[in-house]
């Protein structure tokens, strides 16, 4: 069975570095060939946006939308629909290709045989 890597970015603005940390290694695990579901929960659930992604900047760091784009090339993205829904983010807002989940799928996500999670 192949092996998952569930990554849940809780951060965005409001830490630029542990939001910058979860999408660098969602993306470099998708490059590597690992199955990835990144979940953008909290403030991160605004990246779901278009052109949101590529407002963000860390000094010394691939750009958001680049990093982004890579996941949703190989992975899957999802935004925390409670957090969507405090943000008043629905699925027409949403890039596309970025699905709105609840917890229960964030925990069959994780709960899968050979998944690992990382939370940022």
């Amino acid at each position: 069975m192949a092996k998952t890597l569930v990554i849940k970015a809780t951060s965005g603005e409001d830490g630029k570095e542990r939001c910058n940390q979860a999408f660098t290694v969602a993306a470099a695990a998708v490059a590597s060939g690992v199955k990835v579901s990144l979940w953008l929960t909290g403030e991160s659930a605004w990246f779901a946006l278009p052109g949101r992604a590529a407002e963000f900047e860390l000094p010394h760091a691939t750009p958001l939308q680049d990093l982004l784009e890579a996941v949703l090339a190989g992975g899957t993205v999802t935004v925390c629909s409670q957090c969507a829904a405090r943000r008043d983010i629905t699925a027409d807002d949403v890039i596309p290709g970025i699905r709105i989940a609840g917890a229960p799928t964030f925990v069959e996500e994780v709960t899968a045989e050979g998944a690992q999670a990382l939370v940022y």
